[in-house]
């Protein structure tokens, strides 16, 4: 089954390759005593079953691929270049499938995604180091065109399928990242790196512990959203506590689990209390590594300062910006700086990636951005209001707003959102293209892309509908 591939790029890619390998082995046969290059051989193996099975397994690929270069794990440097390959070949591979067979209704949001591009090709013209601009810009485009086709093409006709899948890739990613940390392995380097990742994925498992069925699986996710919040607070990133306050105290809400909200506000008041009891030196600690950041005075002050240097930089190039993903007070490139990772001389820190953003493009090339991101904001309204009136919890778009949601607000104090290097941004353009797909549309029902009615409005409708 080649899952909507054309049968004849299959067939060309596979005579190619074999070729080309058959060539190598005759005419270099030393290529294949070099463990570097077997393992190309293999990755490339592997990428052609991927394309083979391009609607089941690719998007899972692409995102190990960029969580793996994210890592702190020993062996996985290679997985900086190896993430460009696997993207390259998913936008290519989706837009060919779309083109050929068609796909998800083009729309407004997919529009203002071209301006975006278009605004960061402009501003890296105007910039200080236009190579880099240009390059980080170029990989937005490849982000772009496969949220666009080929994450789509993952869901469309399969919503609540993948939706679940989805929840069980974050059981597995919760489950390896606690047994991580629990050896004393920094699985994730930075903290903040920590908190975000865990955050995000916090209201797929706290749904997936609210869907019914089996009390095992329930248990399980339960389970693991503790796990996960845990390490949230561990990570003591507080733009992180933050959204996943807000994202799961709203999604408590809207499912009407007011009693699950206060047993969880409850247990929280007691573990709290218990350690100011038995640890009264902790809570005076805890406050000031977290909610002051060890600083002497102000609750943003370790934002202060990234903060003023961006609106610098947006005062000093207010309509084109500076370049995406650039500074205008970088230092010189060092040579033999390579094209798959950040330049860290031409960057800095904007403690937020809405004035990245800004400062990156300028008015004129983050006007779309915006636009997308209000896109996004008036749906999980919709969608809000339309699980609350339905009381239909088991919707995937439910979710995926209350995902969507947590990463808004955390964006507002870290950068990453326009970093299409960063694993957190290759998810959640994923994650939200397809979004505007499953997002409500009418007050009254849903119909999915696929033509599926997925819940109808109604004071009898169940509330998890088979």
């Amino acid at each position: 089954m080649t899952d909507r591939v054309p049968s004849g790029l299959l067939v060309s890619g596979a005579i190619g390759a074999a070729l080309t390998l058959g060539y190598l082995a005759y005419s270099r046969p030393w290529y294949f005593t070099s463990q570097t290059n077997l393992g190309a051989v293999l990755g490339l193996e592997i990428l052609i079953v991927a394309v083979w099975l391009y609607r089941r397994v690719f998007f899972l690929v692409v995102v190990l691929s960029f969580l793996l270069a994210g890592s702190n794990l020993q062996y996985v440097t290679g997985w900086t270049r190896i993430r460009w390959i696997v993207l390259l070949t998913g936008a290519f591979v989706g837009l060919l499938i779309v083109l050929k067979d068609g796909g998800p209704r083009f729309q407004l949001f997919d529009l203002f995604a071209i301006f975006g591009v278009l605004g960061t090709f402009i501003s890296a013209s105007v910039s200080r180091y236009p190579t880099v601009a240009l390059l980080k810009g170029f990989s937005m485009l490849l982000l772009f065109v496969y949220a666009g086709t080929g994450a789509r093409i993952a869901a469309t006709e399969r919503e609540r399928r993948f939706v679940l899948g989805l929840v069980t890739g974050c059981e597995v990613l919760v489950g390896a990242t606690a047994l991580s940390y629990a050896v004393g392995h920094n699985a994730w380097g930075n903290p903040n790196s920590l908190g975000a990742l865990m955050a995000f994925v916090s209201p797929l498992l706290l749904w997936g512990a609210l869907l019914g069925g089996r009390l095992s699986v329930q248990r399980r996710r339960l389970i693991l959203y503790v796990l996960c919040v845990y390490l949230v607070f561990y990570s003591h990133s507080r733009a992180s506590i933050g959204a996943v306050l807000v994202s799961s105290g709203l999604l408590l809400l809207v499912l009407r689990k007011y009693k699950v909200a206060i047993e969880g506000t409850v247990v929280l008041v007691i573990v709290v209390s218990a350690v100011s009891i038995y640890r009264p030196d902790a809570a005076p600690s805890l406050a000031s590594s977290v909610i002051y950041k060890n600083a002497a005075t102000g609750i943003l002050t370790s934002r202060t300062s990234p903060w003023q240097e961006a609106v610098a930089n947006i005062s000093n190039n207010p309509w084109f910006g500076t370049g995406l993903g650039t500074t205008s007070n970088g230092y010189a490139l060092a040579e033999g700086q390579g094209m798959f990772a950040s330049y860290s001389e031409v960057t800095t820190e904007h403690g937020s990636s809405y004035l990245a953003v800004l400062s990156g493009v300028g008015l004129v090339g983050a006007l779309p951005f915006f636009v997308m991101l209000i896109i996004l904001v008036v749906k999980i309204v919709r969608t809000v209001s339309w699980t609350w009136t339905s009381r239909i919890s088991s919707h995937p778009a439910v979710p995926l707003a209350m995902l969507i949601l947590a990463v808004i607000l955390h964006a507002a104090f870290e950068d990453w959102m326009f970093a299409a290097g960063n694993y957190l941004c290759v998810f959640f353009w994923s994650v939200a293209f397809i979004f505007v797909d499953l997002a409500p549309k009418g007050a009254s029902h849903y119909v999915s892309p696929s033509g599926t009615q997925l819940g109808q409005l109604g004071p009898t409708q169940a509330t998890h509908p088979q």
